[in-house]
């Protein structure tokens, strides 16, 4: 019986990988078989990281990178492409989140963020992108956000720059189907992680976790069966599309 979820043989880069999801989403990857590139600017995190992954019987490759810094960029690219040969996957989960009021948003905060969750989602997508028109085969998977549909006050480049990356994999999509190459993105509710565990507790988590019908924010895990449907053979006929991860938030008036 084929195994349709199965990525053994496979090669993926996971973009920010040092914390959070995208810890996770290298360790899954890993788990179904493939080999690993784990990419991000804290390269102790990453170390730590590929021993745990290549005790699971795969390769791994750590790699420095800053993906607001487009020669960074080329250079994790043109390194995995010399380590590894090929990239079948690449997930784009680097992003940051700065908080503040509309009036104290300074332009600064507002590039900052666009250069990391949006610019460099695109320097990313067009490197491995060129490896993947090459070899006419490529998985890409973007990490977007209920912030995407969504917004609330004190967080307005967050909420443009998921909003970004929906139609950004629809544009993406389009340009690389000729290629057999499929782009889709996740849009993660609220998870606990590291990265947000002590604010779960706050007013606003709160009144967030009032508006999830399942009554509970995303656990460790639940995350990786979309994953893995997307980076695998089950999902060629699907590209262009967004699927919200979110306990049903994103389904209430």
């Amino acid at each position: 019986m084929k195994d349709y979820f199965d990525l053994s043989g496979k090669y993926a880069l996971v973009v920010g990988a040092s914390s959070g999801l995208g810890t996770q989403f290298a360790k899954a990857l890993a788990n179904q078989g493939a080999n690993v590139a784990i990419a991000a600017r804290r390269t102790d995190r990453l170390n730590e990281l590929k021993t745990e992954i290549e005790a699971l019987g795969v390769k791994c490759l750590s790699v420095a990178c800053d993906v607001s810094d487009e020669e960074s960029v080329i250079t994790c690219a043109d390194t995995v492409k010399k380590e590894f040969g090929r990239v079948d996957i690449l997930c784009n989960n680097a992003g940051i989140d700065i908080f503040n009021d509309l009036f104290s948003y300074s332009s600064e905060m507002w590039d900052k963020t666009f250069d990391t969750n949006i610019r460099g989602m695109f320097l990313m997508s067009r490197e491995i992108g060129k490896i993947m028109k090459e070899q006419m085969y490529g998985r890409v998977i973007n990490t977007a956000s209920i912030g995407g549909r969504f917004a609330s006050e004190g967080n307005i480049a967050y909420y443009a720059s998921k909003g970004a990356v929906i139609n950004f994999t629809r544009g993406l999509a389009a340009d690389l189907a000729p290629y057999n190459v499929t782009v889709n993105s996740i849009a993660p509710g609220v998870f606990d992680t590291e990265l947000t565990h002590d604010t779960l507790d706050t007013p606003f988590a709160k009144e967030s976790l009032a508006r999830v019908p399942l009554k509970r924010f995303g656990k460790e895990g639940e995350l990786d069966g979309i994953l893995i449907y997307f980076a695998s053979d089950s999902s060629s006929y699907c590209t262009g599309q967004t699927i919200f991860v979110d306990g049903g938030s994103t389904m209430i008036l």
